[in-house]
């Protein structure tokens, strides 16, 4: 297994710092985060540079590349101090350019290549989170048109995004929670009459949305239908295991982001006479930062070229997701003690690190959730 870079892929990643080196700076990052505001400046340069259609296929008029290269891009965009949620279009669309119809794959492929949200995912509920089999939300037909209730929440991008891709269970099937086979994905404008957004206020992630969405009997057609019916819950499943895969890389870079911050302060620092990083204590944190770091590392890139070569993934996303949620945070929090009374300041990055890198051990699938994955797998090899 070769871990090198190609020359195709430095080539790529130092275009990238360019592009962020003038569109991504952190005092533009710490206006948008102060204000609450999209970086939609960075987001149009991104899109411009080619960056948002990594991963997407050429007919569709994208870049393809390889996993490992989607997680190169996501690992160096948090590791110069970026948003995680500008990349990875190619991801977050596949349900749509496999189960869509033309007219679906067009409306959301106008959307990614004008650098907006191609659509919300509209999965999570108020009481289905982990258990996503318990969603209430429902599709009935009446009078050759359907119409779908229900309540969406901690949905990201849903005050800009202009379609939703809702899951939601037929209605006449509903007092059934435990059957998969009832749920539909439904192609939804985020403006049709019936839509109530609602914004959450977070501790973190302020650059980006985060909304509850009410559905009252929203009126859809037939060809709105997305894929399958009754299909929906296996569509949304198709790519879980890369997604989880793409927070673990953005939780990387992040960490090597905070560590590098931290190890320059520990170098120029001085108390007693002495730089801090003469202290074996503050070497004791430098040193398990970066081993957890290269785990980290080494975890995600033998994970993706498992992807990239069809190996089975389904432990080892799992773990990699579990260990480097976990780690991203233990690694922000050692560079926050390093970096003492300034790193809790919002003129240090490694605060907004702080507060946002927390939500990972939550989304994508809990560090609970993703241990039972992995668990109940590891299990079942030794039956």
């Amino acid at each position: 297994m070769d871990f090198r870079l190609t020359e195709e892929q430095e080539l790529l990643l130092e275009s990238l710092r360019e592009v962020m080196a003038r569109s991504c700076t952190e005092e533009y990052m710490k206006e948008c985060n102060a204000k609450g505001e999209y970086p939609q400046a960075f987001v149009d340069a991104f899109t411009e540079a080619g960056f948002g259609m990594l991963g997407v296929p050429e007919e569709y008029g994208g870049t393809p590349v390889d996993t490992v290269t989607l997680m190169l891009v996501a690992e160096e965009i948090c590791k110069n101090g970026g948003p995680h949620f500008v990349f990875g279009q190619a991801l977050s669309i596949a349900d749509m350019l496999e189960f869509g119809n033309e007219e679906q794959k067009q409306q959301c492929m106008e959307e990614i290549m004008a650098g907006r949200v191609g659509f919300v995912l509209g999965f999570t509920e108020p009481q289905a989170g982990s258990d996503s089999s318990s969603l209430a939300t429902t599709f009935k037909r009446k009078d050759g048109k359907v119409y779908i209730n229900g309540h969406k929440t901690f949905m990201s991008n849903a005050a800009r995004a202009k379609y939703m891709l809702c899951l939601a269970r037929n209605a006449d099937e509903a007092p059934d929670a435990t059957k998969k086979n009832a749920f539909s994905m439904w192609w939804m404008p985020m403006n049709a009459p019936g839509v109530k957004v609602e914004r959450l206020e977070k501790i973190g992630w302020h650059m980006m949305d985060t909304c509850e969405v009410y559905m009252e009997d929203v009126e859809l057609e037939e060809k709105d239908l997305v894929g399958v019916e009754g299909n929906g819950f296996m569509q949304a499943m198709i790519n879980f295991e890369v997604e989880r895969l793409l927070i673990a890389a953005n939780c990387l870079g992040w960490a090597e982001c905070a560590f590098e911050d931290a190890a320059r302060y520990a170098n120029q620092r001085v108390q007693f006479g002495k730089p801090i990083g003469a202290n074996q204590l503050i070497q004791e944190k430098i040193t398990m930062m970066q081993l957890k770091i290269e785990n980290m590392r080494n975890l995600i890139y033998k994970t993706a070229w498992e992807i990239d070569n069809k190996i089975p993934v389904q432990i080892d996303s799992a773990l990699t997701k579990l260990y480097c949620a976990r780690s991203v945070n233990e690694v922000v929090d050692d560079a926050m003690q390093i970096m003492g009374g300034i790193g809790y300041t919002t003129d240090c990055r490694i605060s907004r690190l702080w507060v946002d890198s927390r939500v990972h051990r939550i989304g994508g699938g809990t560090d609970e959730v993703m241990i039972h994955v992995a668990g109940r797998a590891i299990l079942k090899k030794y039956r």
